[in-house]
């Protein structure tokens, strides 16, 4: 049966890779961290990782390190099971319990990941009677998420709240029982942030609950990192935060839902990616445990980091890029062509700065750029050292 299908197959991964779409997978030597050994052209050698979502630089760091170790002696390796068979410990409790507490919810959850803990929301909270308004540069998870379940579908332009407005009225119109809004608290591929306390006063004025996927701000972004509901002043206003422990948070995996008391009770009893996945590592649960100790005792890590971003977006813009304006860790330089940011990430390598060129479908066509990621485990040095290479990349491709 495969031998017909192959060359099909075959024939679009060519058209792929003719496109400048192909994404190759580097091989990484090293753990996680602010410098890495990477496989370039067959030579491995240390760059600099501005590609990674390692936002606090907690990757590697020694204590929560020593805490997963610990975790390992103490809770095994893994569970086996499902959280409501036999899946479920102490070390899961106390992480669900430290979350509600540091994002200001009443309970939390605990999946896999956050791409199945957007997965599970909507099915479970939503049926054919509701309906489910998502801003159209939402996560893939979101979007994957909302075509579970069989709730009315619709879409507002990016940040637009004039737009937002008109789909909740043709919601109200249509005779929707349940309206959910649904952002990115910070949009990954743009670093920009959702507006969110002009959305609560729609979804106030509309009578809709409020959903945030706060996936690329959990743990540095808001006053006491408590993500964009916190930036906002709106965390007594939103009703579900997804995020995720593989990003700021320690970078390991895992995802969570955090929300009202009554949305996680119902979460646990019907929703399938819960009910039928298996439970987080402890490990990952007890390191997680000494994350949110180390975001709660200083703010040296999130200074950093908003120290590190303003440098390189105010070099960059000096030396002529176009960079999307913000303040985000998330630093896209705008490309345009494919072809083009591909070769620009490639020459950024040979030059020791680990970046990757995204290209149509992660982003839209022609507006192919690199995302620049910042770490609060960067130098100054080290930032210096990226923009030089920008600026080197962009003159031998120009010559």
């Amino acid at each position: 049966m495969f031998d017909s299908v192959r060359d099909d197959l075959r024939a679009t991964l060519d058209e792929i890779r003719a496109a400048g779409l192909h994404k190759p997978e580097r091989v990484i030597d090293t753990p996680q961290s602010a410098t890495v050994n990477v496989s370039a052209g067959g030579r491995p050698g240390e760059v600099l990782n501005f590609c990674a979502n390692n936002y606090l630089g907690l990757a590697d760091h020694p204590e929560v390190i020593a805490a997963a170790h610990q975790a390992l002696d103490r809770w095994g390796y893994g569970m086996a099971s499902v959280r409501f068979i036999c899946g479920t410990q102490e070390v899961h409790k106390q992480l669900e319990a430290r979350l509600s507490a540091f994002l200001g919810q009443e309970d939390t959850i605990l999946y896999s990941s956050c791409f199945d803990a957007n997965g599970g929301v909507f099915e479970t909270l939503l049926g054919p009677e509701d309906a489910v308004i998502s801003d159209a540069l939402n996560h893939a998870s979101i979007i994957d998420g909302i075509r579970l379940s069989k709730a009315r579908r619709f879409r507002y332009a990016n940040r637009d709240l004039a737009d937002l407005e008109q789909q909740l009225k043709e919601a109200v119109e249509g005779g929707a029982r349940r309206k959910l809004i649904v952002t990115d608290g910070v949009f990954s591929m743009d670093g920009y942030v959702a507006p969110l306390a002009e959305i609560c006063d729609l979804a106030d004025r509309y009578d809709a609950m409020v959903m945030v996927d706060d996936s690329h701000a959990v743990g540095f972004v808001g006053p006491g990192g408590r993500g964009t509901p916190e930036l906002h002043g709106v965390m007594d206003r939103v009703d579900i935060i997804t995020g995720t422990l593989g990003k700021a948070l320690g970078g390991a995996s895992g995802g969570y839902v955090a929300a009202r008391a009554e949305i996680v009770a119902l979460l646990r009893q019907r929703s399938r990616p819960y009910l039928f996945s298996n439970t987080l590592a402890p490990v990952i649960a007890a390191a997680s445990l000494k994350v949110l100790d180390l975001l709660e005792s200083a703010d040296d890590l999130r200074v950093r980091l908003r120290e590190n971003t303003a440098l390189f977006r105010r070099r960059m813009t000096e030396e002529g890029f176009d960079i999307l304006p913000g303040d985000h860790a998330i630093a896209p330089v705008m490309i345009g062509d494919a072809s083009e940011a591909g070769r620009m990430a490639e020459k950024l390598l040979e030059r020791g700065v680990y970046v990757i060129g995204f290209s149509y479908p992660v982003v839209p066509q022609g507006q192919a750029r690199i995302r620049v990621q910042l770490s609060a485990a960067h130098s100054t040095e080290d930032v210096n050292r990226a923009v030089d290479a920008f600026v080197a990349a962009r003159a031998e491709l120009a010559g």
